[in-house]
């Protein structure tokens, strides 16, 4: 049976468009609806309530639950309670802002039983139309190798969590969320140690879901600082470990706070930054002035065509017009091996 875990919080103007998107699955197996209400102050319940006999006319079991304090306690606890106060063999997670499709639950279903250590998302309609149009692109667009070597990008997960599913016992292996409250991305949280655990990722290649562009949404309460740091320490367990020597390949402000946020042995394995600007790559070094080493560090800039990978690549995707990725190809090198995107 197949369990739709459902956050709620202050969402009801949302809510009638997300539980009709729930009400019309086209899925034949057993399906209950989990909501865990977060001190909402609006009248979401009341929302909840009247669409309680239509849904479970649909055979949808409906559970809610939730708290009164002063205080929400935020998304990964309202997950957490959400996942504890209810029985099914596989967990889909709703954002109470989004809208799944009909087809959803039965294709990440289907999918989840080909591929049951994986967390298995889809592809995403964005609305309003048009809003990220570079996320929603690169979401879309991920190949299956990609969901793996894009997990350092500054985008977060390749398999975005308004779209996971995954097998209950998979979510007690991994989880549970973290439960730090406002500013935590406990999906990013989650999605590292579900790969170091060595999960694997799984996209199924249709649209499933409606994903809301608006100024309220959770997402926009994490800061970048907090998800460069995960990101930076997974990169350096996960690939600078591996790696005995490597190329910056940006000289620019990204490459260089790269370089100035590596721990000192990572620091080490630099070997040069590379770029296409002739200005930087004429200078000819990069110097690290706020080392306390005697004398200070001195990183050699070179063009991209003299240098040697792998690379560390700190240039954003898709922002080049093709650029970037025009010159990637030219020294054709393999990602995952020769190279990872960090921006």
């Amino acid at each position: 049976s197949t369990l739709i875990i459902m956050p709620v919080y202050n969402a009801s103007r949302w809510l009638d468009q997300c539980l009709q998107g729930i009400h019309q699955q086209d899925f034949c197996g057993s399906m209950e609806l989990s909501v865990f209400d977060d001190a909402s102050t609006d009248d979401s319940l009341a929302v909840l309530e009247a669409w309680r006999e239509r849904l479970e006319a649909r055979g949808v079991a409906v559970v809610v639950s939730g708290h009164k304090s002063a205080q929400p306690r935020g998304v990964g606890h309202s997950k957490n309670q959400a996942v504890a106060q209810s029985s099914g063999e596989f967990l889909c997670f709703q954002d109470s802002d989004d809208i799944m499709l009909p087809q959803r639950v039965r294709l990440q279903f289907e999918s989840s039983l080909l591929h049951p250590k994986s967390l298995i998302g889809g592809k995403i309609c964005r609305l309003p139309e048009g809003s990220t149009e570079r996320y929603t692109r690169w979401i879309n667009s991920l190949t299956p190798d990609q969901l793996q070597t894009q997990a350092f990008t500054s985008h977060g997960p390749t398999v975005v969590m308004p779209t996971w599913f995954c097998s209950r016992e998979l979510f007690q292996k991994v989880g549970p969320f973290d439960e730090g409250g406002k500013g935590v991305p406990e999906d990013l949280l989650f999605f590292y140690q579900h790969l170091r655990q060595g999960g694997s990722l799984v996209r199924v290649n249709e649209c499933l879901l409606v994903y809301r562009y608006h100024e309220e949404a959770a997402t926009h309460s994490v800061t970048e600082e907090t998800m460069w740091k995960l990101r930076l320490d997974f990169l350096q367990e996960r690939v600078l470990s591996q790696w005995e020597h490597f190329t910056i390949w940006s000289a620019g402000k990204q490459g260089r706070k790269l370089f100035r946020s590596l721990s000192p042995s990572s620091q080490k394995k630099v070997r040069a930054f590379c770029d296409v600007d002739v200005k930087k790559i004429t200078r000819g070094f990069y110097t690290y002035e706020e080392s306390q080493e005697i004398p200070k560090p001195r990183i050699p800039v070179l063009d991209f065509r003299d240098a040697c990978g792998p690379f560390i690549i700190c240039v954003k995707l898709d922002m080049t017009g093709g650029v970037l990725e025009e010159n990637l190809s030219s020294l054709h090198l393999k990602e995952g091996i020769d190279y990872y995107h960090f921006s």
